[in-house]
Order: C-alpha cells, then structure tokens, then sequence
C-alpha cells in the first residue's frame, strides 16, 4: 500500500503511532488528533532486555508515563536490531486485529524510512501516514513550539554537535543556534534525539530527573528518570 504523505487520516478513523517519546512522533501524533483521528495506540520497541527503546534510548517508565500523560495504550515489544522489523510487523498484526487500518509516524523526508513504512505497513494491511513530510524543518519547528510543546534533548550525536546541549529545552534561540553552525534544525540527520515532557495532548507535565551521561559510537545520551506524576488538566485541542 501507497503511504499517505502529508496528510492524516480521516475524521473519526483509528490509528496506531510509530512513538519514539521525542518531538516529530509528538507533532504528528497532534496533527492526526487535530484533524479528528482517533488514537487507537502508541507502539514503541524496546531492547532486549526491556529496559529501554530501541529509537531514543529512552527509559520505559518514562515512555509509559508519556502514554498515561495522554491517555493512549502503550504496546511495547522487545527486539534485537536484526530481529527489529520482524517484531514490528507482529506488532502490527496486533494492531489490525483490533480494527486499526492506518498508522502515523513522523519522518520528514528520509526516503528509506518512508519505504521501510510502506513495506511494514503492507505486510500487516495497514496504510501509512506521515503528516509532517516534506514540510520545512522552520514550519515544524515552529508550529511545535507556538503549541505549546515543550521537550528536551536527550541524545547528541558528538561528530555534529556538542554534548552542551544535553538535557536542554528546544527553543527558538536553539534553533537559530542550530542553523548558524549548519546543522539540521530537526535532527533528522541523527544530530540529536528529543524527550517531550509537556503540550496539548499531555493532561498533565512529566515529572522527571536527569542523572549520568554516557557514550556509545560517537553518541552521548543522557539518562532521564521518571519521578511521578503531577496534577492532571484538560486537553481542549
């Protein structure tokens, strides 16, 4: 099946989201919603041992309190990098058993990334969404923040970009930073990876705490707990 670039899908339709817990997964997974579709539920894979995803690096209470942040199902599935795709598509079939028929996921124009979610999508007879594709990195960037998102950065890649930015919120002032020394404003290049904490779908701001910085094949990531939960609040997107 042909993906749907650029769009969402319709009003009232049921959906899965490809969730990383960063700010291009958040940004399309608000566009669907605004636009109508009805969130059926997150899917994440995690490493092998359960403690972390595969994407971010992400601890997995911390992706579970972003899901109950939301009110979305969080279906979680552990995978090696050469098991990844096999796992996914299983996952899928779950998800088709259960009346979903489109997933969202929030690439920008990496064309691999969009035929490996075609192929994975066709396997389970699923169609793929990607609303954010080939929209400029200012535009999302902008519309992310103007909403009211508010995510921090969690991962650098240290041949692109300094690990002084570890643990920081993206904001505008970041984002020029970003353009002026030439790098990709999105982090569609591997330049970095995001957490969201807060915004329009969150009832209620992650409580979190950030602790040790490690490195693996010329990343640095910074390792993020959850701390709890804090008063919840109504979501009028």
């Amino acid at each position: 099946m042909t993906a749907k670039t650029n769009q969402t899908p319709g009003k009232n339709e049921k959906f899965f989201t490809s969730w990383s817990g960063g700010k291009d997964s958040c940004l399309a997974l608000h566009r669907a919603c605004a636009a109508g579709a009805k969130p059926a539920c997150l899917l994440t894979i995690i490493g092998e041992d359960g403690i972390r995803s595969k994407s971010h690096g992400l601890r997995r209470e911390v992706l579970e309190a972003q899901a109950s942040a939301m009110g979305i199902p969080l279906l979680m599935r552990c995978a090696t990098w050469e098991g990844y795709e096999s796992v996914f598509v299983d996952a899928l079939h779950e998800i088709r058993k259960q009346g979903v028929e489109t997933g969202v996921f929030g690439d920008i124009d990496f064309p691999p990334h969009l035929e490996w979610e075609e192929k994975v999508c066709a396997k389970a007879g699923l169609t793929a969404y990607l609303p954010l594709w080939k929209c400029t990195r200012e535009t999302l960037l902008n519309e992310f923040l103007s909403l009211g998102y508010k995510t921090l950065i969690v991962t650098v890649n240290e041949k692109k970009l300094d690990r002084k930015f570890l643990g920081r919120m993206v904001d505008r002032e970041m984002i020029n930073e970003f353009i002026k020394i030439g790098i990709d404003p999105c982090g569609e290049n591997g330049e970095y990876h995001t957490l969201v904490v807060d915004g329009p779908v969150f009832s209620r701001p992650l409580l979190i705490e950030t602790g040790s910085i490690t490195e693996h094949a010329g990343y640095c990531s910074l390792d993020v707990k959850n701390r709890g939960q804090t008063p919840g609040r109504a979501w009028a997107g």
